[in-house]
């Protein structure tokens, strides 16, 4: 009994361990026409990328224009555009060219805080509950 015991605490100890968040960077590309969003493990991208649809990309890496009033941020609609994996690489190119001067931003959330994928699936549909980073960039 005291062996099992031992064993389910390490197991709950052992999955209760999370991931490090990725480190994400970006840098315009292609001219300032795209921006390449770099820092994830392989086989995520991979994992992923098997979707083709751009809405799971839109999902897990939405691009917004930033507005005059950053109190607004959370109020603003996604950059369109298209999303194209690239080895560890993740390319967005926006339907409308990014402009010399606005400032853009990109919202990563953080995955790391999540015990499990469905942990972060059910979190991230209620409003307010998902921890969130904002990286700005402009051209």
């Amino acid at each position: 009994m005291k062996k099992a015991l031992i064993f389910g605490i390490c197991c709950c100890l052992g999955c209760s361990r999370h991931p490090a968040e990725p480190d994400i960077r970006l840098s315009l590309t292609d001219s300032n026409r795209s921006l390449k969003i770099t820092g994830f493990n392989k086989a995520i991208i991979d994992d992923i990328g098997r979707d083709s649809s751009a809405e799971a990309w839109e999902t897990l890496l939405p691009v917004y224009k930033m507005p005059a009033d950053t109190d607004m941020k959370d109020f603003q609609n996604e950059q369109p555009g298209s999303y194209k994996v690239t080895g560890n690489e993740v390319v967005f190119t926006p339907d409308t060219p990014f402009k010399k001067g606005q400032v853009y931003f990109l919202r990563t959330s953080n995955y790391s805080s999540a015990s499990d994928a469905w942990q972060f699936l059910r979190e991230k549909r209620q409003k307010g509950r998902m921890a969130y980073k904002d990286l700005i960039f402009s051209y």
